[in-house]
């Protein structure tokens, strides 16, 4: 199998087939992010592609789920994408799902009629990166659309019957609009239905633009205390119906998961109750973080 430079899934892709179909990203200007700062933007090769699924035939027989990387491949043209996945089809007729990491802008660049063709072929479970629902934090980490924009394709998806996952960023406006995050995210993932939420937490890359704003203190990040207080302002304003809440980013200190709204309740409690029973010295301060903003507590 082919992979070109730093390789990333999310966490709940855990068993599924990377195939390699983008290499790095086409948007690559979030000004928070530099994992592709490195590795210019180019599409695979069709023979390289089928070349890669000869062989994970003959070492995955029983696969059924394939997730494209790398950053975007949803940036493909609808019929670069169909090629792959009738491939896919053709030498894995088992998988189930084609997923892959999507932009708002990727969609907007397909017609409904497309999308439909699309999900015909199995690509579906797109995961994609809004962030936040606060249009000026959207803008502030330049992702290249708004999130009127978003709501608009985000809907499309669901008219044309895929399902996807919304990435959402704790402490995205800083510390001191950290109210004003979380219920504009919960306003905007209780209009949208995604099929899932996934939660992560602020993590600046050195070197990118955000990183130079906290160094000068034009950005002041959130505390321990007010990125958990986020997360549970948010959680308290979903309104939603089988959707499933995914907490389990590195970047979170307290792990929480489970469907809406069953689980509701209960992951709210699991997150005061760890709110409780971390030390003031640890919530009022910033924690250093690691990779992919991995944070621990110390004991």
């Amino acid at each position: 199998m082919k992979y070109t430079g730093p390789v990333y899934r999310p966490p709940f892709e855990a068993n599924s087939l990377l195939l390699q179909v983008t290499v790095g990203c086409s948007h690559n200007e979030c000004s928070f992010c530099t994992m592709y700062s490195d590795v210019p933007f180019h599409v695979e090769t069709l023979e390289q592609i089928e070349h890669d699924l000869w062989e994970a035939k003959r070492m995955y027989p029983e696969v059924n789920r394939i997730f494209l990387v790398n950053a975007d491949p949803f940036a493909l043209s609808a019929d670069r994408l169909k090629s792959i996945a009738v491939k896919i089809n053709e030498i894995l007729p088992q998988v189930q799902t084609i997923a892959m990491y999507a932009s708002v802008n990727n969609i907007k660049n397909k017609t409904d009629e497309e999308l439909k063709e699309l999900r015909a072929l199995k690509i579906n479970d797109l995961n994609i990166g809004l962030e936040s629902g606060m249009p000026e934090v959207v803008e502030h980490f330049n992702k290249g659309f708004t999130v009127d924009e978003a709501k608009v394709q985000l809907k499309r998806l669901t008219e044309a019957g895929m399902d996807f996952s919304v990435n959402i960023i704790i402490g995205g406006a800083g510390s001191e609009k950290t109210r004003e995050n979380a219920k504009a995210n919960s306003k905007l993932l209780n209009e949208v239905k995604p099929k899932l939420i996934f939660i992560a937490t602020l993590h600046v890359d050195p070197g990118s633009p955000l990183d130079e704003e906290v160094e000068e203190g034009l950005f002041i990040e959130n505390t321990l205390r007010q990125n958990i207080e986020e997360e549970i302002e948010m959680l308290s304003g979903l309104n939603l119906d089988h959707t499933f809440f995914f907490g389990l980013h590195t970047s979170n200190v307290i792990p929480v998961r489970g469907m809406l709204p069953d689980k509701k309740d209960e992951m709210i409690a699991a997150l005061k109750e760890g709110l409780n029973s971390i030390g003031v010295e640890y919530l009022d301060g910033h924690l250093q973080k690691g990779v992919e903003g991995a944070v621990s507590i110390p004991r």
